[in-house]
């Protein structure tokens, strides 16, 4: 059964050279071709991750390209974005090949690396622009907030000349005050030091304003806040080309289920339930963009430590499709279509990422099966990441196989 264009059919499609040559009706009696049996699922465009964190060079101990990749296929993804807070960090033509060379090795999908904003992201010295921009799929400081409104108008500026987008992590530094998890009720209830959502949205309204002004493409990473929703919401009917995304553990959670637990613990942190709502508003309403899964894994020790010293992220690409699916579409807040463009359509028309389900596009394609659900295991993932707030819930939507350029970059045994 394939999805496209808000329908279902039943139909066969022929892959060749990597490119879709024929959606039909009539069987493929070739013996040359490798047939799938895609009976009982369903045939989507291959879903866009924007925004995951591959830790290769640098990191390998926490997650590999070769595994991150896999795992992406694993959870549906045929093309998947790794922000750059590495070592080295892709800021130099001459770094971002040591990341390229990798991926050229190892990535068994589509890797479309960002590259930074400031030299080793410390907020100061602005890269090359023009020279980095036509290898990577736009820029970004993720996991540091550009602290310096200066700085950033000089950016966006310089952005703005390549065409590119610029993907920000809205963070207020001098807001954070050592907290750790949302200045909430759980974190007064259980002596733990909190984040205020200002810190958050105070930076997006900079951002936003800073991209009125310059023209710049903007992007913003993982919103957490109802004030960011609102924010963004606003800006688009004035016209700001802005768009933005969000996590689908923020749609399932809120810090009334947090557990003295690392696998509760992420940047910007699970907000109250008013959060949870205006983010599930968000997506209904078209304010949110994509949902992307901010895969970030750690080891098994960095998040053993608790709320307080437990490493800032988790595992989330091998889970979104379904808890995407599970905590939105089966609950009636958003269709299945709208799922798909927010997974797979609108990340590739943002970012400009080739691929689709017709005839001359680029085949990338995932099959799920939605009437099937399962237990979450880290222990089944195939990322080295194993922290999830999703571990032991129900999800529905099992991948059965993902196809990108044409290749088997998964298929359920």
């Amino acid at each position: 059964m394939i999805r496209r264009d808000g329908e279902s059919q039943r139909c066969d499609i022929l892959i060749s050279e990597g490119r879709i040559k024929r959606v039909g009706t009539a069987p493929v009696c070739d013996p040359a071709y490798e047939v799938i049996d895609a009976e009982g699922g369903m045939i989507l465009p291959g879903l866009v991750d924007v925004h995951v964190h591959l830790r290769e060079p640098g990191f390998s101990y926490k997650e590999t390209i070769l595994d991150g990749t896999r795992a992406a296929a694993h959870g549906g993804f045929t093309t998947v974005c790794p922000m750059p807070n590495l070592k080295p960090a892709p800021d130099t033509t001459e770094h971002l090949q040591e990341q390229l060379d990798i991926i050229t090795r190892d990535a068994c999908i589509e890797v479309l690396p960002y590259a930074t904003i400031t030299l080793k992201r410390m907020g100061d010295e602005l890269v090359d622009y023009a020279a980095l921009s036509p290898q990577v799929v736009g820029f970004s400081d993720d996991g540091s907030g550009v602290q310096s409104e200066e700085v950033m108008e000089r950016a966006m500026r310089g952005i703005s000349a390549t065409g590119k987008v610029l993907a920000a992590h809205c963070e207020v530094n001098t807001l954070l005050r050592g907290g750790y998890i949302h200045d909430g009720e759980y974190a007064r209830a259980h002596g733990h030091v909190g984040i205020c959502s200002e810190s958050e949205w105070g930076e997006v309204a900079r951002d936003i304003r800073l991209a009125e002004a310059t023209g710049c493409r903007l992007h913003i990473c993982h919103v957490s806040t109802r004030e960011s929703v609102e924010l963004v919401r606003q800006a688009k009917a004035r016209g700001v080309a802005v768009t933005c995304e969000t996590g689908a553990h923020y749609l399932a959670f809120c810090d009334s289920d947090l557990q003295e637990d690392g696998r509760f613990k992420m940047n910007p942190p699970l907000r109250t339930a008013s959060d949870r709502e205006a983010l599930l508003e968000g997506i209904k309403d078209g304010t949110i963009d994509c949902i992307a899964s901010d895969h970030a894994p750690h080891s098994a020790e960095e998040k053993s430590r608790g709320l307080r010293q437990s490493a800032m992220g988790v595992t989330g690409i091998e889970l979104s499709l379904a808890a995407t699916y599970t905590y939105a579409v089966k609950r009636g807040i958003i269709t299945l279509d709208h799922m798909i463009e927010l997974m797979a359509e609108t990340p590739r028309r943002i970012f400009g990422i080739a691929g689709g389900i017709k005839p001359g596009d680029r085949a990338d394609l995932t099959i799920v099966d939605f009437d099937q659900s399962y237990i979450v295991d880290p222990e089944k993932f195939l990322s080295k990441g194993k922290s999830t707030p999703f571990e032991g819930q129900r999800l529905y939507g099992v991948v059965k196989a993902t196809i990108s350029s044409g290749k088997i970059a998964y298929i359920a045994q």
